[in-house]
């Protein structure tokens, strides 16, 4: 069922088998399984997640090559709404373990907000991560491109990349580590810093030796048009022309809602084992928001895995079901 002001207190009182946060490819994933699974469950998705802003998924096998991020979004939600999960746009806020249960506090609504809370005997954390872009005096110059032929992910578009004049964006000199992966797929590579970070001698004679410039003058605006980026001019009215670009300047873990509960990370990524369980037995973490590779397909592939090994676990804790007719039969037949 949608869920939204009107009707969400209609679940206020239902204790959920398990609540989703995060409404992505691995959370979608999750509570498609957990339904089908005959258990019940709630996914609360806060929106304009990584995978909404994908034009292209052109590395999802079976997906035509144009099929853009939210369409896959919406399918997946029509999918869980018409096997009876739950789904409410929302802003997770905390989550308390009460023991038995979690008690998960949502903001719901921009303006005139409320905060209903709702309990679940398991949590899976699918709320994944926003990529840090450059950011200029105009942020529409930036979305007008990220996600076409501006990339965040060297795993999902290296092919798109390949063999062209690229600009990697960075904002730390860590990061500008990536030139020298990157040109796996193209050596025509100029790194800009747009004046973020300080270069040390020995990562600038690193780049001259493998012949890649260094651009630390910032960025006024990217150049293009119909969303296809050909270059930048920088704040001292100088262009520099390239046929795409990779920004490698770090992201954000949506994960804050958990600070109150003691859990392992890697950095800001949940360690799981190998059915995506945290170090909490009844959280479970997929996608984006555990250790591991962030691809689509990977997410997928997780939210089944901690799906399954939800039911897994309520099916053996729970009593058998038995054919009743046929058993109060038995003694009449015997007779």
């Amino acid at each position: 069922m949608k869920l939204s002001k009107a009707n969400l207190q209609e679940r206020l009182d239902h204790v959920y088998d398990v609540i989703v946060i995060g409404g992505g490819a691995g959370g979608l994933s999750a509570a498609l399984y957990l339904q089908r699974y005959l258990l019940s469950s709630l996914v609360i998705e806060k929106g304009r997640g990584r995978s909404f802003w994908m034009q292209e998924l052109r590395n999802y096998l079976g997906l035509p090559p144009e099929t853009p991020g939210r369409s896959l979004l919406q399918q997946g939600k029509q999918h869980v709404l018409s096997v009876g999960g739950d789904h409410l746009p929302g802003y997770v806020e905390s989550v308390v373990d009460e023991g038995e249960t979690f008690a998960v506090r949502v903001k719901v609504g921009r303006q005139e907000s409320i905060y209903p809370i709702f309990r679940c005997k398991y949590l899976i954390v699918a709320s994944g991560i926003i990529d840090h872009l450059p950011m200029l005096e105009d942020m529409q110059n930036v979305y007008d491109y990220a996600g076409y032929n501006l990339h965040v992910c060297m795993i999902c578009d290296g092919y798109e990349i390949a063999q062209k004049k690229c600009g990697l964006f960075v904002n730390t000199e860590a990061n500008i580590g990536t030139a020298f992966v990157l040109n796996w797929f193209t050596p025509y590579i100029t790194v800009f810093t747009h004046g973020l970070c300080e270069v040390g001698p020995q990562m600038r004679q690193k780049l001259q030796d493998h012949g890649f410039p260094l651009v630390e003058t910032p960025i006024k605006r990217f150049l293009g048009q119909d969303h296809e980026m050909t270059g930048v001019e920088l704040v001292d009215g100088s262009q520099i022309e390239l046929e795409t670009g990779l920004v490698a300047m770090g992201s954000h873990h949506y994960n804050e809602y958990l600070r109150g509960i003691e859990l392992e990370y890697q950095g800001s990524s949940l360690v799981t084992d190998q059915m995506c369980r945290t170090s909490h037995p009844r959280i479970f973490a997929v996608g984006d928001a555990k250790v591991g590779i962030n691809q689509v397909s990977v997410a997928v592939a997780d939210g089944t895995l901690a799906a399954t090994a939800i039911w897994r676990e309520i099916r053996r804790a729970s009593p058998p079901r038995r054919w009743q007719e046929n058993l109060q039969a038995v003694p009449a037949q015997l007779g």
